[in-house]
């Protein structure tokens, strides 16, 4: 699976027939987009480095834009929604996963969140991924959203909400 950060927002438009359309033609098979939100569901042979390279130089030249997309295979997506430490069912509460590229970014998002007010927003690491449950009422204007959405780390992570992981699935 691919997630592709920042598309169908800042004036990068990336339709899902047309995104659908640059995988087939890098003769991934079984593709299918979810959502209109940047997530393509494929299968492709070779090593993950180079697919990943493949597909943000063909997403470059066709939407013109500088891609950046994380790679996620089926068996770490389960581990990744299996593993959510929170009640992503509680009331008013948006159940986030934070990807990334580097590791290293994640360590940096975390530490740069120092103690976070627990009636707005709470995360925990989770290997290669950064949970976070953000109340809605206070959604992209709360202290942690503001550190996410900071420009150092806007080209190396990509968040997902929890339904949308699952409907991935």
């Amino acid at each position: 699976m691919a997630l592709l950060r920042g598309v169908n927002v800042g004036g990068i438009t990336v339709r899902s027939a047309e995104l659908k359309s640059v995988f087939e033609a890098l003769g991934f098979t079984g593709v299918r987009t979810v959502l209109a939100s940047g997530n393509v569901v494929f299968t492709a042979e070779g090593r993950p480095a180079a697919i990943k390279r493949t597909i943000e130089a063909a997403l470059e030249e066709r939407f013109g834009y500088d891609a950046w997309i994380v790679l996620v295979d089926r068996e770490r997506l389960v581990q990744v929604i299996d593993g959510f430490p929170f009640d992503a069912t509680r009331e008013g509460w948006h159940p986030y996963v934070l990807f990334a590229s580097d590791e290293a970014a994640l360590d940096d998002i975390q530490s740069s969140a120092g103690e976070l007010d627990a009636a707005d927003d709470v995360i925990a690491r989770g290997g290669d991924v950064l949970y976070w449950h953000n109340r809605r009422d206070v959604g992209i204007s709360s202290p942690f959203a503001k550190i996410v959405a900071k420009a150092r780390f806007r080209t190396v992570t990509t968040n997902r909400n929890l339904r949308t992981l699952q409907k991935l699935l």
